[in-house]
Formats: structure tokens, C-alpha cells, sequence
């Protein structure tokens, strides 16, 4: 029961940060390489300190780490929170899709059977 209440916590985190659209741009930056704030911040016309919000949403639900370097904060994919909403989403694609050829199988069948 608690490993399941984690796990909720989890994936709760990773699609609340997923369903904005500037984290989304963030990650798909970052899918790139790493790069800093100020990279990140430039092509949105954010303010550093708006970007870093939605960066620290990121790094809260696992999908981003951040490291200082310098004067600059560096940040990175940080994958294993995205790996378990992917192994949440892919079992449940199997699911819809064992049902849909389970009605794909029946329609065929009634179809073969009306007069």
C-alpha cells in the first residue's frame, strides 16, 4: 500500500509538470544537451527568476537536476521519474489495446454472423 501511494506521488508530480507547456519546452531543450538557465530563459522572453519556477517544478517531480557551475546553475535531463510515467502510460496502452482487439475480434465475428 505505501509503495503504491509513493508511486502515486510520484507520477502525480511528473503530469503536473508535464501538463505545462513552457516544462514541456524546457525538457525538450534539455533533450539536446544541458544548458543553463539563461539558455533556457532566452528563447521563451521569461525572466530568469520565472524560468527557474518552472525548472524547480521540474527538478521537484525528477524530470530535471540542476547544478551550480560557476555563476551559472547548469541543468539536465533527469530521467528515471520519466522512465516510470512511460512504464505508467505503456501498461495501460497494452491494456486499451488487448480491449480493443478483444471488440475488434467480437465485431468481426457479429459481422459474420448477420444475415
Amino acid at each position: 500500500m505505501v509503495n503504491h501511494m509513493v508511486q502515486s506521488e510520484v507520477l502525480d508530480r511528473a503530469f503536473a509538470a508535464l501538463a505545462d507547456p513552457t516544462r514541456r519546452g524546457v525538457l525538450t531543450r534539455l533533450g539536446e544537451g544541458p544548458a543553463t538557465l539563461g539558455e533556457l530563459a532566452a528563447p521563451t522572453g521569461m525572466t530568469l527568476t520565472g524560468l527557474k519556477k518552472h525548472v524547480q517544478v521540474l527538478e521537484d517531480a525528477g524530470l530535471v537536476t540542476t547544478a551550480k557551475v560557476g555563476r551559472t546553475r547548469q541543468c539536465r535531463l533527469g530521467g528515471e521519474r520519466l522512465d516510470e510515467a512511460m512504464a505508467w502510460i505503456s501498461h495501460y496502452q497494452r491494456l486499451w489495446e488487448r480491449r480493443l482487439d478483444g471488440l475488434e475480434a467480437y465485431l468481426t465475428l457479429q459481422e459474420g454472423t448477420t444475415p
